[in-house]
C-alpha cells in the first residue's frame, strides 16, 4: 500500500472555530505546498495558516535550515568521537518545525529521542540538546522551563505521559494541550495503544503526532501496518488527520486544527505526518543494509527545505540577503553547539547520585558512602569526598 499518495479532504474541519467537527479517517494527504514549491489552495486548511505572512514564511525556512544544520553538526561531532550517539532527523524538518511553531507556550511536549527540531523551537539551550548524547547527564534540561519533557528513549512511553498530563489539564480546567511525538514503529507498541484508549475514554486534550518516516530502524512501515497509520486511530474513536510531513504549512495547519479541537474540549486527535528519514536510525545504524538507494533518491526530490526555498523564489522573496542571513544563523548555531559540546565539563564521580530522588533517601545515602570509600581507596580522586551527591 502506498504511503505517500496525495489528495484532499478526509476531515470535516471547516476552518478556525470549527475544529471540533473533524471526524473519521485521515486517509487523504493534506498538502499546501507541492514538492516543486507551488502553493496550492485547500479550502478546509487554508484558513488555519492565513496569518502566515511572507516574513513568517521566511522565518519557517530559517528554522528548518538551522535545524538541519544542528543535525548535520551533531552527526559530525559523533563521527569525531565527541558524542556517543546521535539520532538524525534529516528530512523531517518540516514535520518538527511546522508542529513546534504551532504550539503555545503553555502547551506541554512529550517527545521521543528524535525531536531535536521541536526542542529548538521550544527554546532549548543548544548545549542541553547534546548533553545526554555526550554521556554527561541523565537528561538534558529542566522540562518546566520550556514545557517540554526530556527525550524518551523507551519507544512510545511518552504517549502515556502525555495522556496523563492532558488529564491533569482537564482537572485544572485549563485550555492548554499536551502533544506527544513518536515514530511509525511506536504505533506497534502497547504503550501507544494504551495511551489512546485512555485519551479517548476521558476525551483528554492531547495530540498524538506520529512522524511516519517509513522505517522503524530496519522494518518498513508496510510490514508493520497494512492500513494507513492514521486509520488505526479510528478504532479507538479518535479522529485523525493525514498530512504531507514534508510540507511545513500543511503540518502547521493540521497541528493547529488538532490543538484547537483539544482546547475546545473535543478530545484527542491523531496526526500522521508522512515524511522520510533520509539518514540512519541513529549513528550506530547503516541504512544501506536494508534500504534501496532509489527510494532515498525519490524522497530527496520531496525535500522539505527545498520546497519552501522554491516557494520563496516563486514569490520573489529568496533574496541574497535572506540566504546569507540564514547561512550566518545556521553557522552561528553550529559554532555555539560545537563549543558547548567540546567545553562541557566532565561529571564528577559522585554526580551519579544527584537528582535520583527529590528528598534524602537512606538507601541511596548508604550506596553513596560505599562508593565514596571505594573511590578513596584509589587515592581520593576528584569528587570522592565531595559533600554533594543525593542531595
Amino acid at each position: 500500500m502506498s504511503t505517500d499518495e496525495t489528495g484532499h479532504g478526509g476531515t470535516n474541519a471547516e476552518g478556525p472555530g470549527n475544529s471540533a467537527g473533524i471526524h473519521g479517517s485521515g486517509r487523504y494527504l493534506i498538502q499546501l505546498i507541492t514538492p516543486a514549491g507551488e502553493r496550492i489552495s485547500h479550502p478546509e486548511f487554508d484558513p488555519w495558516v492565513q496569518d502566515i505572512s511572507d516574513e513568517q514564511l521566511c522565518s519557517l525556512y530559517e528554522d528548518m535550515a538551522v535545524v538541519r544544520r544542528i543535525d548535520v553538526e551533531a552527526t559530525a561531532l559523533q563521527r569525531q568521537g565527541e558524542l556517543a550517539l546521535w539520532p538524525p532527523l534529516l528530512g523531517q524538518e518540516a514535520s518538527q518545525v511546522g508542529a513546534g511553531r504551532a504550539l503555545r507556550e503553555d502547551d506541554f511536549v512529550f517527545s521521543s529521542y528524535r525531536e531535536n527540531g521541536v526542542a529548538y523551537c521550544r527554546g532549548v539551550d543548544l548545549t542541553d540538546i547534546i548533553r545526554v548524547w555526550r554521556g554527561n547527564a541523565s537528561s538534558g534540561w529542566d522540562p518546566y522551563s520550556i514545557n517540554m519533557a526530556t527525550p524518551q528513549i523507551i519507544i512510545g512511553a511518552q504517549t502515556l505521559h502525555a495522556t496523563g498530563y492532558a488529564m491533569g489539564i482537564q482537572n485544572d480546567g485549563a485550555d492548554s494541550a499536551a502533544v506527544t511525538f513518536f515514530g511509525d514503529g511506536a504505533t506497534s507498541e502497547g504503550d501507544v495503544n494504551e495511551a489512546m484508549v485512555f485519551a479517548a475514554s476521558f476525551q483528554a486534550p492531547v495530540v498524538f503526532f506520529c512522524q511516519n518516516n517509513h522505517w522503524a530502524i530496519s522494518e518498513p512501515v508496510r510490514l508493520q501496518s497494512h492500513i494507513q497509520l492514521a486509520d488505526r486511530a479510528t478504532g479507538f474513536g479518535i479522529p485523525s488527520l493525514r498530512v504531507d510531513g514534508n510540507d511545513v504549512l500543511a503540518v502547521m495547519a493540521a497541528t493547529r486544527v488538532a490543538l484547537d479541537r483539544a482546547r475546545r474540549g473535543g478530545g484527542p486527535t491523531f496526526i500522521e505526518a508522512v515524511t522520510y528519514r533520509m539518514g540512519p536510525h541513529t549513528t550506530a545504524d547503516d541504512p544501506t543494509r536494508y534500504r534501496d538507494a532509489n527510494e532515498l533518491e525519490d524522497w530527496a526530490a520531496k525535500d522539505p527545505i527545498a520546497r519552501v526555498k522554491s516557494l520563496l523564489e516563486r514569490k520573489g522573496l529568496l533574496t541574497e540577503n535572506l540566504q546569507q542571513h540564514v547561512q550566518d544563523k545556521a553557522d552561528a548555531v553550529a559554532r555555539e553547539m560545537r563549543a558547548g559540546c567540546t567545553n562541557m565539563p566532565d561529571p564528577e564521580p559522585l554526580d551519579i547520585f544527584k537528582h535520583v530522588y527529590s528528598s534524602p533517601n537512606s538507601w541511596l545515602d548508604r550506596q553513596q558512602d560505599h562508593y565514596s570509600r571505594y573511590l578513596a581507596s584509589f587515592g581520593d580522586p576528584a569528587g570522592a569526598n565531595s559533600p554533594e551527591g543525593a542531595r
